[in-house]
């Protein structure tokens, strides 16, 4: 069964950093874009960042300059590097993978369970 899950959420201070993670478990035949998404009730999901099979990530503006996305291809993992967190970054992070699984030889969107990440003084 493929899986996603995220880690790396927590607690830190206006200003700090933290590193989230997205992997992928299963047996597949590849990954191709992984998208990082958040929200904060009572908002809708906002894409955050993208990043496709071939290296090349996209931000929403309001993270632009912040945070980083990233993937191991080795290790099936994505990250999202968040550096100088705002209050208003405060959110539970989801990712997203579109991978070609090997039992079906389809393309799926999967969603992890979500990483709460709290930015607080």
């Amino acid at each position: 069964q493929v899986q996603v899950v995220e880690s790396g959420g927590g607690l830190v201070q206006p200003g700090g950093s933290l590193r989230l993670s997205c992997a992928v478990s299963g047996s597949i035949f590849s990954i191709n874009t992984v998208g990082w998404y958040r929200q904060a009730p009572p908002n809708a999901r906002e894409l955050v960042a993208t990043i496709t099979r071939g290296g090349v990530a996209t931000y929403v503006d309001s993270v632009r300059g912040r945070f980083a996305i990233s993937k191991d291809g080795a290790k099936n993992t994505v990250y999202l590097q968040m550096n100088s967190l705002k209050p208003e970054d405060t959110a539970v992070y989801f990712c997203n993978a579109n991978v070609r699984e090997v039992l079906t030889s389809r393309e799926r969107d999967l969603w992890g369970q979500g990483t709460q990440v709290t930015v607080s003084s």
